[in-house]
C-alpha cells in the first residue's frame, strides 16, 4: 500500500520557523566572531581561518543537502546549490588542514567563494519572486559580490586588512542571519494562527 504524501506550504513553513532559534544561535556566533576578529585583527588571523574554514565546512554541507531536499527549488537553483556547497566544503576543508599555506590563497579563495555565493543569493532573490526575505537575500548576495571582488582583484592586501574585511564580513553576515532568525520565527507564529 503507497503512502499518499501531500507537502502542505503551511506545515512546512512552521515546520522551519520552530528552527528559528538555531539561525539565531548561528547569527549570534557569527556577529562574536567579527567582534573579535575586529578587536585582534593580528592575532586572531590564523584562528579566524581555521573558524571560517569550519563555518564554510557546516555551510557546504547545509547547501549540498538542502538542494536535494527542498522540493520548491528549481533545475537550475538546484545545481548551483549544489556545486556551491561542493565548493564551500573543498574550500573549509583547505582552510583548516593547510594552516601554513600562504594566507593570500585563502583570502583568493575566500574572494571567489564570496564572488559564487553572491551570484548564487542573487539569483535566487531574482527568481523566486514569492521568496520571503526576498530583500535581504538580494542585500547579503550583492555584499558577498562585492567583498569577493574586492578580495580577488587586490589579493596582496596586508594580513591586517584581510582580517578586518572578514571581521566586517562576519559582522553583516551574522545580523543578517539574526534578522532571518526573528523574521522565521514571525511566520511560524502567524502560520499558527
Amino acid at each position: 500500500m503507497a503512502l499518499k504524501t501531500r507537502t502542505d506550504p503551511a506545515d512546512m513553513l512552521s515546520r522551519v520557523a520552530r528552527n528559528w532559534g538555531w539561525a539565531l544561535a548561528f547569527g549570534i556566533l557569527t556577529v562574536a566572531l567579527g567582534i573579535v576578529a575586529l578587536a585582534w585583527p593580528g592575532r586572531t588571523l590564523v584562528v579566524l581561518a581555521v573558524l571560517f574554514g569550519i563555518q564554510l565546512i557546516v555551510t557546504g554541507i547545509f547547501r549540498f543537502v538542502a538542494a536535494f531536499a527542498f522540493d520548491m527549488l528549481s533545475g537550475g537553483t538546484r545545481v548551483l546549490m549544489a556545486l556551491l556547497g561542493v565548493l564551500s566544503l573543498i574550500i573549509g576543508i583547505y582552510a583548516v588542514r593547510h594552516l601554513a599555506v600562504s594566507l593570500l590563497a585563502l583570502g583568493l579563495l575566500l574572494g571567489i567563494y564570496w564572488v559564487v555565493s553572491g551570484v548564487t543569493e542573487l539569483f535566487t532573490a531574482i527568481s523566486h519572486q514569492e521568496m520571503s526575505g526576498r530583500g535581504w537575500t538580494a542585500l547579503m548576495g550583492g555584499l558577498s559580490v562585492v567583498a569577493g571582488l574586492i578580495l580577488v582583484s587586490y589579493p596582496g592586501i596586508s594580513l591586517v586588512a584581510l582580517a578586518v574585511i572578514v571581521s566586517v564580513w562576519l559582522l553583516v553576515f551574522g545580523f543578517g542571519e539574526i534578522a532571518l532568525a526573528f523574521q522565521l520565527r514571525r511566520l511560524g507564529h502567524a502560520v499558527r494562527h
